[in-house]
Order: C-alpha cells, then structure tokens, then sequence
C-alpha cells in the first residue's frame, strides 16, 4: 500500500503546480442564474403557454429592443437561425458572396454556405481581432472594378467586443452593400456614442446559448430598426402561414420561433445584464492584474470607442518570452481542473472552408496559435480566479 504523503509527492513530481485535494473543475463560461427564473417560469406554465406565442415571447422581445435599442425585434430558436433568417431576408441565393472575418465560430457563415452562397474570408486587426475596415475598404473597390460585389458583409463583435462598425458601414455604403452584425456574444457591449453592440448596422444577431452571458439555454434574436425586415423574418420563422382558417403557403418557412418557456428564463436573466458584465470585465481586470507582470503574456485589447462586455477574457501567450507556448499552458491548466480554450481558429483555415476566397489571414492565424481563452464565468470566486492565475503563473519561466 503506498503511503499517502509518498502519494502526494508523485503526483507533485508530474502536475505543473503542487499537488493538492481534488478541486471541481472550473468551467469556461458556465450559466449563472438570476435566481428569478423559477419563478419566471412557474407563472408561464401556470399560463398555458409553452409555444412560440404567448406574452412571453412578446415580453422577451420587448425586453431585447429596450436593451440594445432596436426598435424591432424577433426571438429565434437561436443566434444561428437568426442568422439564416437574415441572410434570407438579404436576399442571399446561390452564387453569391458574402463577406465575413477570418477569425469567428462557423455558425457566422454556415447558413449562408448552406444556401449556396461562397464566403469570403477577410483578416482581423491585430488589436481589436475584428474586421479590418481599411482591408475591407481595399477588398469591396476591387470587387467592384471585377464587378462582384458580396451580398451582405457580416462583421464580428469577437468575444463581447464591438468591431469598428461606424468604419465598416461607411465602407460597405460606398458601394451599397449591407450590412449584418454577428453580435452573438456582445449582448451589454456598447460602442461609439454608447450605442449598444451591432446597433447601426441594417441587422444585428444576438445569441442566449448556454454559455453567453443572458442565457435562456438557448435562443437567439434577429433585430433591426426596419420594421419590414423583422416583420417578414417573423413571417419566415412561422413556417410562412398565411393568415385564415385554413394551412396557407405561399412559401416555405421554419419552425424558428423561440418557446415561451426559454423566453421566459432569457427575460429574468435580462434583468441582471449590468451586473454580469460588470462581473465579466472585473474578472478581466484581475487577470490582467494577476498575470500583467509576467513576460510574454497579454490581452486581446479594448479600444477607446467601444466598451466590451468581456464575455471571455482571451490571453495571448508568445512562448519565446512566456517559456510555453499555448497548447503546453492549455494542458496544463487542464490537469489543474482547469477548462481553457484556443481563440477561434480561423475559418479560412478549416477543412470545410478550404477552397474558399480569402484576404490576408495572417493576423488571424496568428491570433489563434497564441490565443487563449480563460475561464470568465460571471459566478467565478476570488478564489476561483486566484486558482487560474497561480496554475498560469506555475508555467511561467521567470
């Protein structure tokens, strides 16, 4: 029988910090309740309601367009159907193009590729991470002397951080092509002006996945201030039936809309929206605090025109000043029961994506071999935190 303490020193000769008690697992960015959603949603099944109809739905979206400022707003099974509603309601067929960051999850382009539509991949600004709005500008002139204009352009709000939309959109009317701001993960970000995140652009997506920072779970939201586009969308996402007794088609639909009951939980969680990002952008500020000192590390940056939400706070790790690189530190937060996560790998180099058109691609690819998200959970602990910063400083070289 090995002894405890010669136990205790094996394990210390192989973890990259001392061995201690087993710990739970910290999680990237896991759901934090209200504490209101119970309750929230007793009173929709004391209602009746349980399908996309009902006053909570109705409530939800009310709630969304008070928050970011669109006046019009529809509630989506998801931030990806919101997306397809989008492009659908874009006009985006086969053949087309459409435009978007290198550096995004899939779901920004999927339900166009899945209408036959070619993305096209342009590179992220080594600060901001987000569309390049000068390369932007130099790609959307060459389209139009080939005279190939995309479709729509679909800018990124990366990790709760605004894009530089105001430079994006002058560059896209030009040329009068629009624009979609993938807002998913910025709900309670603002930019220029104190404009809430996405807000300017002709439609904006947001999401309430499981891991965003107002979760019903799931769900999503398509807005805009066109009342038609959202109207239209509505009648998409209904599966298209035309008003009477009977089943009338003109077209087909989806099954889009969001339940009462997610819309019921996405509504209480509403209510704590500055708390959590309050929370969110207090966790990154100690992490900067807490690891600031060590050589080779940084943060993705803030700009000066915009007020992230920090969804997630993403580390850059340069293994010639850091003394490992990105992969090595990821592991080794793992065996500390810690989840961390690569930045997003670029789309343009994904399998799926492989013949698809691109534009620089460099910073992105970059960004991704350095970067590193840490766990930013709203109901993370000091000591939670304190946890992740001593497991990375344990791989640190001084």
């Amino acid at each position: 029988m090995v002894h405890p303490a010669a136990h205790q020193q094996a394990l210390a000769s192989i973890l990259p910090f001392p061995a201690r008690l087993p710990q739970p697992r910290l999680l990237l960015s896991p759901p934090h309740l209200a504490g209101s959603e119970l309750e929230a949603v007793r009173r929709t099944l004391d209602s009746g309601w349980l399908a996309p109809a009902g006053p909570a739905p109705a409530a939800f979206e009310a709630g969304i367009a008070a928050t970011t400022g669109f006046p019009h707003v529809l509630a989506t099974t998801s931030g990806t159907a919101a997306l397809h509603l989008g492009y659908r309601m874009l006009g985006v067929a086969p053949g087309d193009e459409v435009w978007a960051p290198a550096m995004t999850f899939v779901a920004t382009v999927a339900p166009a590729v899945q209408m036959g539509a070619t993305p096209r991949f342009l590179d992220v600004t080594p600060t901001g991470w987000s569309l390049d709005p000068g390369l932007l500008a130099e790609e959307l002139a060459r389209a139009a002397r080939r005279g190939r204009l995309p479709r729509v352009v679909v800018p990124v709000d990366l990790y709760g951080q605004c894009c530089d939309l105001d430079a994006i959109i002058a560059a896209c009317d030009r040329w009068g092509v629009p624009v979609m701001c993938d807002s998913a993960a910025a709900m309670g970000a603002t930019q220029r002006g104190g404009r809430h995140a996405g807000h300017g652009a002709l439609l904006a997506v947001f999401s309430f996945n499981g891991n965003k920072i107002v979760t019903a779970g799931g769900g999503g939201a398509l807005a805009s201030d066109d009342p038609a586009l959202i109207a239209r969308a509505r009648h998409l996402a209904g599966q298209a039936r035309e008003p009477g007794a009977h089943y009338q088609h003109e077209t087909t639909g989806y099954a889009y809309g969001l339940s009462s009951v997610l819309a019921a939980l996405g509504l209480a969680q509403l209510a704590v929206l500055p708390a959590r990002v309050a929370r969110r952008r207090a966790i990154f500020d100690s992490y900067a605090e807490g690891l600031g000192d060590l050589p080779g590390l940084g943060f993705i940056a803030e700009p000066a025109w915009g007020r992230a939400n920090r969804w997630l706070s993403v580390a850059l790790v340069d293994p010639a000043g850091f003394g490992a690189d990105r992969e090595h530190l990821r592991r080794a937060l793992e065996a500390a029961g810690v989840e961390s996560r690569p930045a997003w790998k670029p789309l343009h180099l994904q399998p799926a994506f492989r013949d698809a058109p691109q534009a620089g691609g460099g910073v992105a690819a970059a960004l991704f071999e350095r970067g590193l998200c840490l766990p930013s959970g709203s109901a993370m602990t000091a000591a939670d935190q304190d946890r992740v910063i001593e497991a990375v400083r344990h791989c640190a070289r001084f």
